[in-house]
């Protein structure tokens, strides 16, 4: 049951941050679909891709298609004020990263995968279709910015690995936490180190 609620917060989030972006950057109606069916689905694909499951699971979702394309037509007929206050309200990217994160790490436990391939189950399963959205609409990957975004999925990634999240209960209160930290991290700036090389001066 955790699964597929999951499944379906993740699929509706990530599509209406995908069809947002296309209407933002210009995107015709067609593109748009394909915006928002890349960024629901592209992360889960990566992830069979990398842990050896067969990517003709990923056309067995009938269920969650339908329900995406769904979404993204609600997004299109939208009147434009709609769209441009659930583009301020940039919540999307979160909901979807929270979901996809704690169902790509039960996904790989579910299969008995080492730690290090639950860690990275999350990871690109929370974060995979946002940064193939954002590589499509050339912007630089939200995953890359200084921002905090990627470290909340592996942190669910790990306490599922662990063990330390079981339960229904347990699974959706970690949904509920990794949500609210990256709302956090996201609002009051929170950012991971960086390095950078600056260019030598010649006289």
């Amino acid at each position: 049951m955790v699964w597929d609620v999951l499944n379906v917060i993740g699929t509706v989030a990530f599509a209406m941050s995908g069809a947002i972006i296309a209407m933002k950057v210009k995107y015709d109606v067609i593109g748009t679909y394909v915006l928002g069916l890349i960024t629901a689905f592209g992360g889960g694909a990566v992830r069979n891709l990398f842990i050896g499951i067969p990517i003709i699971e990923l056309w067995q979702q009938t269920t969650l298609f339908i329900i995406a394309l769904f979404t993204i037509t609600i997004v299109i007929v939208l009147p434009n004020n709609a769209v441009r206050l659930l583009r301020k309200w940039s919540v999307f990217d979160a909901i979807g990263l929270s979901a996809f994160a704690v169902q790509g790490a039960m996904y790989a436990k579910s299969i008995d995968l080492p730690i290090l391939a639950i860690l990275f189950s999350a990871g690109i399963t929370g974060a995979g279709g946002g940064i193939i959205r954002d590589v499509l609409t050339q912007q630089k990957p939200i995953v890359f910015r200084q921002d905090v975004y990627l470290l909340w999925a592996i942190i669910a990634g790990f306490i599922i690995g662990m063990g330390w999240a079981v339960e229904s209960y347990q699974l959706y209160t970690l949904f509920g936490v990794i949500l609210i930290l990256r709302v956090i991290s996201h609002q009051f700036g929170w950012s991971l180190p960086t390095r950078t090389v600056h260019k030598v001066q010649r006289d």
